[in-house]
C-alpha cells in the first residue's frame, strides 16, 4: 500500500496570504496556488512561526533594537534540535529575524497602539473559507476622539522582495475583512493602519486608496476559486 503524501481539503479554503498571491499571479500560477490549498502535504513543512512571534513581540514592546534582534536570531540558530528538520526550521527562522534586524532602522511603523494578533474564525466569502490571522492588531484615537482599527501582517521570502501589488492586496484584504466581516461598534477601520511589512526589505505596504474595489475583486476571485475547486486535480505523483 502506497504511503499517503497529501490530504485533500474538501471545501474551498484559502488564507489571506495566498489569496493576495492569487490576485497578482498569472493564470498558471493561480492554478498552482489553488492546488496547494486543496491538497496539503502530509510531510512537515518548515514554518516561520518562531520568527514572526519574535518580531511581533519586539514590535509590541517597542523594542526594535538591531542588536537585540540579532541576538534573538543567534539564539534561535543555536537551539538544540532533535533532528535535521528541526535544525533546518531553526536556521530558517534565524535567517528571517536576522534579515529583519538588518532593515529595522529604516522601518517607520504607523503611529498606533500595538495589540496582540488574533486568529479570526474563517470568513465565508462566496463559497470560500478565508483564513485571516494578523500578527498584530493596531488601534488609534483620531482628532475627533474616534477609535480607528487596523491590522499588521508580516511577509518574508529569503532573498526576494515582496511585490508591491501583493502587499497592497494583502493590506486591502485586512481592511475589507475588518470592515465588512469583523466590525466593532463605535470604531472605524483605517486604511493607514492596515499594513503588510516585508521583513526582507523593511518596506511597509499600507492598504491602498483603491482598497474597496480591490477587496471587491478579491471577493469575486473567491467565487472563481469555489467554482474551480471540485475540478482541481492532485499534484503529479500525489497519493491522497
Amino acid at each position: 500500500m502506497e504511503q499517503k503524501t497529501h490530504r485533500e481539503v474538501p471545501e474551498p479554503e484559502i488564507s489571506v496570504r495566498h489569496l493576495s498571491d492569487f490576485m497578482a499571479a498569472s493564470e498558471r500560477a493561480r492554478r498552482t496556488i489553488v492546488e496547494g490549498c486543496k491538497y496539503r502535504p502530509i510531510a512537515r513543512l518548515v514554518q516561520h512561526k518562531e520568527a514572526t512571534i519574535a518580531i511581533s513581540g519586539a514590535i509590541q514592546k517597542g523594542a526594535l533594537d538591531k542588536q537585540a534582534l540579532k541576538d534573538k536570531a543567534d539564539f534561535i540558530r543555536n537551539k538544540l534540535a532533535d533532528d535535521d528538520f528541526e535544525a533546518l526550521t531553526n536556521e530558517v527562522n534565524a535567517d528571517y529575524v536576522e534579515k529583519f534586524s538588518e532593515v529595522v532602522a529604516s522601518i517607520k511603523l504607523p503611529n498606533a497602539e500595538v495589540l496582540p494578533g488574533k486568529v479570526f474564525p474563517p470568513f465565508k466569502i462566496n463559497g470560500v473559507k478565508v483564513r485571516f490571522s494578523p500578527h498584530l492588531l493596531l488601534r488609534r484615537i483620531d482628532k475627533t476622539n474616534k477609535e480607528r482599527r487596523g491590522a499588521f501582517m508580516l511577509r518574508y521570502a529569503k532573498g526576494k522582495a515582496l511585490q508591491p501589488i501583493v502587499g497592497g492586496y494583502q493590506s486591502a484584504a485586512a481592511f475589507g475583512l475588518l470592515r465588512d466581516f469583523a466590525p466593532e461598534e463605535g470604531a472605524e477601520i483605517d486604511k493607514t493602519i492596515c499594513v503588510t511589512l516585508d521583513a526582507f526589505t523593511g518596506e511597509l505596504h499600507p492598504a491602498p486608496g483603491s482598497s474597496l474595489s480591490m477587496f471587491a475583486n478579491m471577493k469575486a476571485a473567491c467565487m472563481t476559486i469555489a467554482e474551480r475547486w471540485p475540478n482541481i486535480k492532485p499534484p503529479k505523483g500525489a497519493v491522497i
